[in-house]
């Protein structure tokens, strides 16, 4: 790892579990001063940081739900007393579900796009006025390849990450020169979430349509969303990385 990011601090939302935890440590092991942002397993949070700092790195845990606004700006005015003004933004957190469409509730729309779209959006909005102030920031936001291509059993997952990709594309533009905006769209992923929403028979599918014959691992996204971040991706803004083996190609 280089330490690109010294005297950087970057904010991970989800950052305790999964792919999210991933980032965190890589954004730790490349000496940014890292917020990791946790809903409710505390526990788990604290690992993430005991690994961050394991390896050298430093940073703090931060408690918020990331679809509410208020709890979103107090986290962002911890962040900002304790380890100073935001410079990296890494929207993680997410959820999904999959259902027939017959069992598609609003409600359970609403949870979806609550978490995924909001706890996008409401971040992205709260560190960006800074950002632009200073001269300098830089976002990514985890979107899927959900986003980009049919799925009949995650029909609100899917229309949570397009609007994710769509987000990208729109404050890229309107955020410029200052900040750059791109985003990530994995594929299969193991991780818990996987691992509780898809059983193997479907998972084996899945690999079995990838170019490279296999599942992803969180380093595979958190090396791509480093590479965002990094200056070797200077000329790059409002674009969305598929990460996925290769089962999905645009255009």
């Amino acid at each position: 790892m280089t330490r690109e990011f010294s005297n950087k601090v970057a904010l991970v939302t989800g950052g305790s579990r999964g792919i999210g935890r991933s980032i965190s440590i890589a954004l730790g092991q490349s000496d940014a001063r890292v917020a990791v942002n946790y809903l409710s397993d505390a526990v788990a949070a604290r690992s993430t940081l005991a690994d961050i700092e394991k390896k050298g790195g430093t940073g703090d845990i931060f408690q918020a739900d990331v679809s509410n606004e208020s709890a979103v700006i107090k986290m962002i005015e911890e962040i900002e007393s304790s380890l100073g003004p935001i410079d990296i933004l890494v929207t993680n957190a997410g959820i999904g579900l999959l259902q027939d469409h017959q069992d598609i509730t609003f409600e359970s729309y609403r949870k979806i796009m609550a978490t995924n779209v909001d706890g996008t959006f409401l971040p992205v909005m709260a560190v960006k006025d800074g950002m632009i102030e200073r001269g300098t920031g830089n976002i990514v936001c985890i979107s899927s390849v959900a986003g980009l291509r049919a799925r009949s059993k995650l029909i609100s997952y899917s229309i949570s990450k397009s609007a994710v990709i769509g987000l990208v594309r729109s404050c890229a533009a309107a955020f410029g020169p200052a900040v750059r905006v791109n985003g990530i769209a994995p594929g299969l992923i193991q991780t818990d979430m996987t691992k509780a929403s898809m059983d193997l028979p479907l998972q084996e599918s899945i690999k079995q349509e990838t170019f490279l014959k296999t599942i992803g691992v969180p380093e595979n996204i958190s090396d791509a969303v480093l590479f965002l971040l990094s200056s070797r991706a200077n000329f790059i803004s409002g674009q969305t990385l598929i990460v996925d083996g290769g089962r999905v190609t645009v255009p």
